[in-house]
């Protein structure tokens, strides 16, 4: 497998302008474990980890996997829920000279062995089980796939037994020595694959180096003035772009604990926040509307002095509520798994640039705006794409992929559309895959998704194009309501005519579900609702039009 490495002479210049370095996380970690070894680095569900467990326990699997006849730059796949311990297993694997495949907990059985087999992964590390199921019939029906795994290591949760025994193959691992497995990478190495979060088809597999995220780093402490003194909860999952960031690399290199939980929940998390009194929170959009929804006068809230959203649209009026009730600052950085950032909200900014844009552009970004092959920032509108020190290393050994994500002119593309104002202020207007076309009018489905969630009774809503023989495309809006509501397309309308949303906003079609679905990512899964509108649109269920056969499905 082809691995592209990063370019010297660039590197050479970033180094020279201070925004790449030459320490890694695992050297940060034995200066932690040295200079205040009894700290909390984790707050997990389990009990906390200090940063020299940590090292001890990263210390021990490295030098487990040093023996398992894997060589420099084997790629070991990491499949254990959000925890201290898969922030073990990703140290170890860099201790040991290995290339983690991070693989989110909530991955199917076909995802995880398209990512096994399309990484070349010689071995896997799991805990025992996962939500029930013995990783040992995972194994199993990975070979019956035809994807073996080499070595299968089981691990413990290192925060409630740092002794644990180790198993591979089933087998107690011997106490390796941990001079044996340091071979650690360098921060310009590849040191972890992650996927693509996508909503449709199989995912590609991200390339990353650690500098990449050390950038990243730099740009958050100082858009959001972090220091030692914070305490963080990323309810992100941990192997994918934003928990990478959020749990893994800036924490690790403020040197403050994180808290850490298995599964989402909103009551639970803001329990979290107010028993370890969380300054700094991470989490995508819809984790915080879910908050939102969720809080009440049970918990004190106000130590919240910022909170990293993003992923998805951020819901202008739902954030602001948020900031009002928790006295925090909602910042968002605009990006991907593939270009880290592009642009990003400060502190300094008032609430419409930090709640209705995606911030200034980030000068070392070098920003452009593309339509198709031609260069048209000048016009303020078009496909953004960056170039600098936050882009990763490409996708696995997928050369048409490639060709998609870097245009011609070298600069790596976001799948959106932005308008770019004279201030420097990129605004998302659509996704080149998720804009509506009605009667050629392009209505953005994120523009929409905001005015629904407007409504008290909607939690969360996606907005997709319902094929429609007159106009082309229609809106259809699915939503998830607050426990209990009750919503039909009477009354979505009559709350949006009461704002003033403009008609073209104004979905034609509703669905309301219990729940809408999650990519691994946590975000909404519109592929999957766009295979549940076409089911419905073929049969009797269809959504609800606000006419005579109106209904409501769930």
């Amino acid at each position: 497998m082809t691995v592209p490495a990063v370019d010297p002479e660039r590197a050479a210049w970033y180094r020279a302008q201070g925004w790449w370095g030459d320490r890694t996380l695992l050297d940060r970690v034995r200066e932690l474990a040295r200079d205040r070894p009894d700290d909390v680095a984790f707050h997990a569900d389990a009990g906390p980890l200090g940063w020299s467990g940590y090292l001890a326990a990263a210390d021990r699997l490295a030098a487990v996997l040093a023996g398992c006849g894997l060589g420099p730059g084997d790629r070991v796949a990491v499949i254990v829920p959000d925890s201290a311990t898969v922030h073990v297993a990703l140290l170890a694997v860099e201790a040991a000279g290995l290339v983690a495949v991070g693989i989110g907990a909530r991955a199917g059985d076909r995802e995880i062995a398209h990512l096994v087999g399309r990484t070349g992964s010689r071995a896997l590390v799991t805990l025992d089980e996962h939500r029930g199921r013995p990783m040992a019939d995972l194994v199993s029906a990975l070979a019956a796939a035809g994807v073996e795994v080499g070595r299968h290591v089981v691990v413990p949760r290192f925060e409630a037994d740092p002794d644990g025994a180790i198993l591979v193959d089933g087998v107690a691992a011997p106490a390796g020595e941990p001079s044996a497995a340091r071979r650690p990478l360098g921060p310009d190495d590849l040191f972890l694959i992650n996927s693509t979060s996508g909503t449709t088809g199989l995912p590609k597999c991200v390339l990353h180096t650690q500098n990449r995220w050390m950038y990243f780093h730099q740009v958050a402490a100082r858009h959001a003035a972090l220091t030692p003194d914070e305490v963080v909860l990323s309810a992100v999952p941990a192997p994918f772009g934003f928990g990478i960031w959020t749990a893994h690399v800036t924490p690790t290199l403020l040197g403050a604990p994180t808290v850490v939980t298995e599964r989402f929940d909103a009551a639970r998390t803001l329990e979290l926040i107010d028993r370890h009194r969380v300054t700094m929170l991470a989490c995508v959009s819809t984790q915080l509307v879910m908050m939102l929804a969720a809080a009440d006068d049970t918990h004190d809230l106000t130590s919240l002095r910022v909170v990293f959203t993003g992923g998805e649209a951020v819901p202008y009026e739902r954030a602001l509520a948020f900031e009002e009730r928790t006295g925090c600052t909602v910042l968002q950085f605009f990006g991907s798994n593939e270009t880290g950032l592009l642009s990003g909200t400060t502190l300094e900014d008032p609430p419409d640039r930090r709640l209705r844009t995606a911030g200034r552009v980030v000068p070392e970004m070098e920003v452009r705006l593309y339509d198709g092959d031609r260069d048209v920032t000048a016009t303020g509108r078009g496909q953004p794409a960056g170039r600098g020190p936050a882009t990763c290393l490409g996708y696995l050994d997928d050369p048409a992929a490639n060709a998609e994500l870097v245009n011609a002119d070298g600069w790596m593309l976001m799948g959106d559309i932005c308008t770019l104002d004279a201030d420097g202020y990129l605004t998302v207007v659509g996704r080149t895959s998720d804009i509506i076309i009605r009667g050629g009018k392009n209505i953005s489905a994120a523009q929409v998704e905001d005015e629904v969630m407007t409504h008290p009774d909607v939690v969360l809503a996606a907005a997709l194009a319902q094929p429609d023989p007159v106009f082309g495309e229609r809106v259809c809006a699915y939503v998830e309501l607050v426990e209990g509501a009750d919503l039909d397309l009477v009354g979505l309308g009559e709350h949006l005519a009461r704002r003033g949303t403009s008609k073209e906003l104004r979905p034609e079609a509703l669905v309301v579900l219990d729940r809408l679905p999650r990519s691994s990512g946590g975000k909404v899964a519109k592929g999957e609702l766009k295979d549940d509108l076409a089911r419905r649109l073929a049969t009797d269920t269809r959504p609800d039009t606000g006419g005579p056969r109106r209904a409501q499905h769930r």
